[in-house]
């Protein structure tokens, strides 16, 4: 397992745990898989609602939130810290100054195409730049566009499938379409992304995303031409990963059929894990009076029924009547809380196992 490289940040472990909102990765649970070698990830989504007691605006709250879980990271472990920032959070050009400011070593933004992201860096800028995408033709379209208006290419792109947990960058209908598979656009990104390092010699990793939870599952997307993984699903069942106990064991109690597919107030699908609050919504019981955030640019409160930030919120805190868990198609595999250091070890043992049976069968 080769250590994953963007820009002049090195990776020992090419693994990078995955943004989760609200509340769900923190300073905890990114700097507990920094401090083992891989790329530890805060979420900037919903800081707002956490830091509430900070300021009464939502905006100013999370950008004071920001700060303090990027110096709680950096207390707590050396090693490479990244922020994840929603293209469609309200306050995503806040929160990307702030990241920039606070010296993130990366911004991963996807929710939307982040076809401005490089106009907030400084001459001195460290952070580095690194777009979701959900397909060959959006790295293409990001690529040129970095480069026509800033002369900027990404510093790394990670590639995501429509097995993730979350929002989707996928239409309903391409969810179960093997034509949309990780296995299929995987290759095709990582092809449209070499064009673009040969012709302007700059090394930008590919990092396959969604669905992956094994190291067996590692192997086979490195085969595929990824230089590294982002996992979300894995890292919620440790016991740094800064959710309730409650929200872990929803994936803990979790069947296959309980993952489902919603609508969410975003506008886009998403992947979550089926409770009593989501019956309710589907019902037709739920409907806010009000939208108390603003937090997404695309949430239209007379017609969402229920407000998201709320809802994800109140799951992260462990009451899940009143909200839902956010989950990876393969949340209903875990069975037990570990350690995020054994929950790594377990993946690189998984991946030097798939490798030496490969080597020995040819």
């Amino acid at each position: 397992m080769k250590a994953l490289q963007i820009g002049n940040l090195t990776a020992q472990v090419p693994i990078i745990q995955g943004g989760m909102g609200v509340g769900i990765s923190l300073s905890g649970l990114a700097s507990a898989v920094a401090k083992e070698g891989g790329i530890g990830v805060i979420s900037a989504a919903g800081l707002g609602l956490l830091y509430k007691k900070l300021s009464s605006n939502y905006t100013e709250a999370g950008n004071l939130g920001l700060k303090e879980e990027i110096r709680k990271a950096r207390e707590k472990a050396r090693g490479i810290i990244g922020v994840n920032i929603m293209v469609a959070l309200s306050d995503f050009a806040e929160l990307v100054k702030t990241s920039i400011a606070e010296k993130a070593d990366i911004i991963f933004s996807g929710a939307g195409l982040p076809l401005d992201l490089p106009s907030f860096l400084k001459k001195d800028s460290v952070t580095k730049l690194v777009p979701i995408v959900s397909s060959a033709r959006a790295a293409k379209l990001i690529c040129e566009k970095w480069l026509h208006n800033y002369n900027y290419l990404p510093d790394a792109v990670v590639l995501e499938g429509p097995k993730a947990g979350g929002h989707l960058g996928y239409k309903e209908n391409q969810l179960d379409d093997v034509n949309y598979s990780l296995e299929e656009v995987l290759p095709q990104g990582v092809n449209e992304v070499a064009s673009f390092e040969e012709k302007y010699d700059k090394k930008i990793p590919v990092i396959a995303a969604g669905g992956i939870y094994t190291g067996e599952d590692i192997y086979r997307v490195m085969q595929l031409g990824a230089s590294g993984v982002q996992l979300g699903t894995r890292f919620v069942t440790t016991h740094e990963c800064d959710a309730s106990e409650a929200f872990k064991e929803t994936y803990i109690e979790a069947k296959e059929e309980d993952i489902e597919i919603i609508k969410s107030p975003v506008g886009m699908p998403g992947r979550a894990i089926h409770c009593n609050f989501l019956r309710k919504v589907k019902e037709g019981l739920k409907q806010p009076k009000a939208c108390p955030f603003k937090c997404i640019k695309t949430c239209d409160i007379s017609k969402s029924p229920y407000c998201i930030v709320t809802a994800l919120y109140n799951a992260f805190k462990g009451n899940l009547e009143n909200g839902y868990a956010f989950a990876g198609s393969n949340a209903f595999r875990a069975s037990r809380i570990t350690s995020v250091k054994e929950t790594i070890s377990e993946l690189v043992k998984e991946f030097r196992e798939k490798e030496f049976f490969n080597r020995k069968v040819k």
